[in-house]
């Protein structure tokens, strides 16, 4: 069974809805804590073992590429001012040369269509998806129990959670063959079903391992909800020719792509840090 080595990140997206935030600077950068949701999202991609990290961007958005890239005047600068570890932490995190790689999404033509533009850089492996609107909190991070599990069944596999029947419609769903709990065998996919008619109230999330196969039937799929082309369509035609599971992940999932999402998270996040929870609960206490 192939290695998975890479990692796809769609962040062609505007970010409309975090505008005015989002009118100069691209909505991955916005914050949690201390870091951009991006960085979280690359960090759970290194962490999970994945080598090379692949960027599908759009106009506007090179602080992204830069955020990665070796920043000479402000680290010599904490460097001649002795603030060694502020230093060792930037460079923790960047990525070795040639790791980060990126390619344009040219126009906003969908989820599918987004990870399609990178079919050249991946070329003929499995591979992951993160969106980084989607940030997981957990012990273990949630790319890496999904490759641990692929390990085991291969195929293709996305990351699921269960919402509320009310909620199906917002995202797509799955229909589901055999589950044992925490692997569902799936047997078709739904995008944004209405609750009446909802095969199950298992929800993808922005995590999944994806076959190359994907790629052709992707170039296939005509505009589907929304005038764009829906990864969840491509998905669909995989769906029988190979092993398709959902996983659900220890952890929890926080839609940062949601202004109440990306507060909550913030809120999560922080209260999960020795450095700042102590006075995060007195402002709470405070507030509340």
């Amino acid at each position: 069974m192939a290695k998975v080595r890479k990692a796809v990140f769609p962040v062609a997206g505007l970010g409309t809805r975090f505008l005015p935030a989002t009118k100069a600077m691209p909505k991955e950068m916005l914050t949690v804590v201390d870091k951009p949701v991006i960085q979280y999202a690359l960090e759970e991609a290194r962490d999970a073992g994945i080598e090379e990290f692949i960027f599908v961007t759009g106009r506007n958005k090179t602080a992204l590429e830069d955020h990665f890239d070796v920043s000479y005047e402000l680290q010599d600068t904490l460097r001649e001012r002795g603030k060694t570890a502020a230093l060792a932490e930037i460079e923790r995190w960047l990525p070795r040369p040639g790791q980060v790689a990126s390619v344009r999404q040219q126009r906003p033509l969908g989820l599918g269509h987004a990870v399609l533009c990178a079919k050249t850089l991946v070329g003929d492996e499995p591979f992951a998806v993160i969106l980084p609107d989607d940030l997981v909190l957990s012990k273990t991070p949630c790319l890496a129990q999904m490759i641990a599990a692929h390990d085991q069944v291969g195929g293709n596999l996305i990351a699921v959670v269960d919402v509320p029947r009310e909620h199906t419609q917002r995202y797509g769903i799955l229909d589901v063959g055999s589950d044992d709990g925490k692997l569902a065998t799936v047997k078709g996919l739904v995008e944004k079903p209405a609750p009446d008619v909802a095969p199950s109230t298992l929800s993808i999330i922005g995590r999944y391992i994806l076959q190359p196969e994907i790629f052709a039937k992707l170039e296939q799929t005509p505009k589907g909800t929304g005038g764009e082309i829906q990864l969840t369509d491509g998905m669909m035609q995989l769906v029988g020719a190979q092993p398709f599971h959902g996983l659900r992940f220890e952890g929890k999932r926080y839609d940062c792509g949601d202004k109440v999402g990306f507060l909550e998270a913030n809120l999560a996040f922080g209260l999960a840090r020795d450095d700042v929870a102590p006075q995060l609960r007195a402002i709470l206490r405070e507030l509340l």
